[in-house]
C-alpha cells in the first residue's frame, strides 16, 4: 500500500473516532441533573419528605383545571428557586430506608411531577415537551433530565417505569403529568401519603370524565378511551376484558350504566394531544 493511502486511511480512521468521541460526549454533556447531594447520615425515609412548598406552588400556578401558568411561573425568581428547594428537599429520601407504600407513591408522583415542571420552565417558552425529546443525538427531557434522589440519579422514564410502575398501582397514570393536554390533569395540591388513595380515585375519575378521554357508543356497543390504557396495557391487566372492569368503576355514572356487554366490545383509542398544559392568556374585552 502507498504511504499516501496508508495516511489517508488512517486520517480517516482517526476523524472516524474522533466523530464517535464527539457524539459521545454531545450525549453526555446535555445530560442535565437537578437536587443535591447529601451526606449519606442524613438521608431519611419517605415520611420524613416535606411537600408542603410544592403544595403551595401548585394552589399558586395549577389552576383547577390542571393547566398551568409557566409564564408567570418562570417570571417569578423567588418561585422558581422554591422549586429548586424542594427538589434539593426531596433529594434527601432514601430508597432503602423503611417506608410505607403510600409515603412511597406520594413521593415519586410529586418527584416525576415537580421534575417535568422544572424541566419545562427551564426550556418555556415551548409549545410541547415532544419538542424537547430529541431521538438520537441531543437533550431528551425523559432521559437526560435527571433528579437526585438518596444521591443516586433518576431519569422521568426511570421514575416512571423502573419505580413507579413496579409498585402495581395503575392509578399513577391518572397522577404523573408529562405536561401534556392529553396527560391527565394536573393536580393544584401535593400528594400525601394519608390521602393519596383517595386523591388517585378522584384523579382517575376526573380523567375519565373528559370526553376526550373517554367515550361510549352504546348504539355500536364500543368503547374510545385514551390511548394511555393501550400503552401500559400490562398495568391494567392482562385481557381487554380485565383492563375494562379495572377501570370502569371510575367511569362517569351515565355511562356505567350504559354500557352493554364488556366481552364483546369494541374499543378503540381516541387521538392524544401533546400541546403544553399551559393556561391560556384571555384577550382584554372590547367595549
Amino acid at each position: 500500500m502507498k504511504s499516501t493511502q496508508r495516511s489517508l486511511l488512517l486520517f480517516a480512521g482517526a476523524a472516524f473516532l474522533l466523530a464517535g468521541f464527539l457524539a459521545y460526549e454531545a450525549i453526555a454533556g446535555d445530560r442535565w441533573t437537578v437536587g443535591v447531594q447529601h451526606a449519606q447520615n442524613s438521608l431519611v425515609s419517605a415520611e420524613k419528605i416535606d411537600h408542603d412548598d410544592w403544595d403551595r406552588l401548585l394552589k399558586k400556578y395549577v389552576d383547577n383545571n390542571g393547566m398551568v401558568d409557566y409564564r408567570g411561573w418562570k417570571a417569578n425568581s423567588e418561585d422558581t428557586a422554591r422549586l429548586d428547594k424542594y427538589l434539593s428537599n426531596l433529594s434527601r429520601y432514601n430508597p432503602e430506608a423503611k417506608s410505607t407504600r403510600p409515603a412511597q407513591l406520594a413521593f415519586w408522583i410529586n418527584a416525576y411531577n415537580a421534575a417535568t415542571i422544572k424541566g419545562i420552565l427551564r426550556e418555556y417558552p415551548t409549545k410541547s415537551i415532544r419538542d424537547h425529546t430529541a431521538k438520537l443525538l441531543g437533550y431528551n427531557i425523559w432521559d437526560d433530565l435527571l433528579l437526585l434522589v438518596g444521591n443516586k440519579a433518576y431519569s422521568l422514564n426511570e421514575m416512571e417505569h423502573k419505580v413507579l410502575r413496579k409498585m402495581g398501582e395503575p392509578r399513577i397514570h391518572f397522577a404523573i403529568v408529562c405536561a401534556s393536554i392529553g396527560c391527565p390533569p394536573l393536580l393544584n395540591e401535593a400528594y400525601q401519603p394519608e390521602s393519596l388513595d383517595e386523591k388517585l380515585s378522584a384523579n382517575t375519575r376526573r380523567f375519565f370524565a373528559d370526553p376526550s378521554k373517554l367515550k361510549y357508543d352504546a348504539k355500536e356497543n364500543r368503547l374510545s378511551l385514551s390511548p394511555i390504557i393501550k400503552w401500559f396495557s400490562e398495568d391494567f391487566g392482562e385481557s381487554q376484558q380485565q383492563r375494562i372492569r379495572l377501570i370502569e368503576p371510575y367511569f362517569p355514572g351515565t355511562t356505567q350504566k350504559s354500557l352493554a356487554n364488556l366481552d364483546e366490545i369494541t374499543v378503540n383509542y381516541l387521538p392524544y394531544s401533546w400541546d403544553l398544559n399551559e393556561q391560556k392568556m384571555s384577550l382584554p374585552s372590547r367595549e
